[in-house]
């Protein structure tokens, strides 16, 4: 099968970014993506490619060159659907927050209305493809919905699991480390495979494009986020014991880093992970150990998710204990919102968490982040429903300027690790500061030495 019309449905992170590569690379493919949300499809078809709904490095000039050419945004999800010959799902698979599974399990009722709607539409063979992170035997779901809801055309089913950083996501893209695909050993499963393997043929070299069965992929991509999250979490269990026996983590880092047999990605101490996917897919990981008897398993990956959020405590509780064991009325300056830098994704990032414990102590919470709104900020304390709405408005304000955020602070957390944080005038913000002015650096991102020798007393996580 020659590919000629692709849909996604669902427009956010994955399927925006993705897609978007896709059409750049494919000129000869028509990309649509659709999602019910016309507010986000009014921001994908902006003029003004800057105004796209998410901020990556790299991807409003993909968007500007193709969009309109063979990239196209819409709410015309049957439209599309009907007229496509492959369908990403690229819907969002939050945790569960009710009934059996709850807290760890992965939601799949917009995975199950996807499904449902394809089988309605389409009246011709379609291949079906999951972007969405799924736990393993979903595609099995997908497949009986469609085969017994449908009007008995042929569907197969793939797994193509994004593997994107975000902030470096169009890099991910254009330069993947791999491609994996997983599908049907039948003939028919296997000429699926081969028709997306001939899209991504187009910019990715062959031996990097990996095809496996569907449940070796769908797990691929719950191990791989797990692996990940594991060091962060190791590396950060360590922080702690360095700041009891005086060693320091950023050059225990760099030395066990130094091994090849370990390698330096993924070992630098911080608040903790944020994202969509790490916390989310490690629950779903444990989730999936506990339904078949595998306690061990399960405790074990679970304390990944205990470490990280004790080390969002920790970092909270050492801003009290630092500045006298009261924070009240005290004005706090947050560098950064979003859960890690070059992306305005906020999801599960440690700033809210970090505000939300330091608000609960009645502080004053100021923040700057160049890619973050306040309304989003208000929207994520308030989704943790610790107290009213109003009460999250009076305790949190937002800046646009990094210096007045600063300006009369008793102290200064580094929540997101931006490179434009290291080139500020420092000793221009320290003199702006109430004294002692105090640095909390979440992230190890700036010159303790320099920061001192202004004046700031220095508080970096495993130092």
């Amino acid at each position: 099968m020659k590919i000629t019309k692709i849909c996604c449905i669902g427009a956010g992170y994955v399927g925006g970014p993705t897609m978007s590569v896709i059409a750049q690379k494919c000129p000869h493919i028509q990309v649509t993506v659709v999602d019910l949300n016309a507010e986000r499809i009014a921001a994908w078809n902006d003029e003004d490619t800057q105004n796209i709904p998410i901020y990556e490095p790299g991807l409003s000039a993909i968007v500007a060159e193709a969009r309109g050419r063979n990239l196209f945004f819409s709410t015309d999800v049957e439209k599309a659907i009907d007229e496509a010959q492959v369908i990403f799902i690229s819907v969002n698979t939050p945790t569960k927050t009710y009934g059996k599974g709850k807290g760890m399990a992965s939601d799949l009722k917009y995975i199950e209305l996807c499904s449902r709607q394809i089988a309605k539409i389409a009246k011709d063979d379609k291949i079906v493809v999951e972007k969405s992170t799924l736990p393993v035997r979903t595609a099995e779901a997908i497949k009986s919905i469609l085969d017994h809801t449908g009007n008995h055309v042929q569907f197969q089913i793939l797994s193509n699991p994004e593997f994107l950083a975000e902030g470096t996501a169009v890099q991910d893209l254009l330069h993947p480390d791999r491609i994996l695909i997983g599908g049907d050993a039948t003939a028919e499963g296997q000429k699926a495979i081969q028709a997306l393997v001939e899209v991504y043929a187009n910019w990715v070299a062959p031996e990097k494009i990996l095809t496996t069965n569907v449940w070796s992929s769908e797990l691929s991509k719950l191990t791989a986020n797990a692996f990940l999250a594991q060091r962060i979490s190791s590396i950060n269990a360590l922080s702690e014991l360095c700041e009891k026996t005086g060693a320091n983590i950023t050059e225990v880092a760099k030395a066990i880093g130094m091994d090849s047999r370990i390698g330096s990605k993924f070992l630098k101490a911080s608040v903790g992970f944020g994202g969509s996917c790490f916390q989310k897919d490690i629950l779903n990981l444990v989730y999936i150990a506990q339904s078949f008897g595998l306690s061990e398993v399960a405790d074990y990956w679970e304390q990944v998710i205990i470490m990280n959020d004790h080390q969002k405590r920790r970092f909270s509780n050492k801003i009290v204990q630092t500045l006298y064991n009261t924070v009240a009325d005290k004005k706090i300056a947050f560098l950064g919102w979003a859960f890690k830098k070059d992306t305005n994704d906020t999801r599960e990032s440690a700033a809210i968490y970090v505000a939300n414990d330091l608000i609960s102590e009645q502080a004053k919470i100021a923040v700057y982040d160049p890619k973050v709104s306040r309304k989003k900020i208000l929207a994520d304390l308030d989704y943790l429903k610790t107290r009213k709405a109003k009460k999250n408005a009076d305790g949190i304000t937002s800046y646009a300027d990094p210096y007045e955020v600063c300006k009369g602070a008793h102290a200064i957390a580094v929540l997101t690790e931006w490179d434009e944080f290291i080139l500020y005038d420092w000793k221009k913000i320290y003199e702006g500061m109430q004294k002692p002015a105090f640095v909390f650096d979440g992230r190890n991102l700036l010159n303790k030495s320099e920061l001192e020798a202004i004046g700031f007393v220095y508080h970096a996580i495993g130092s």
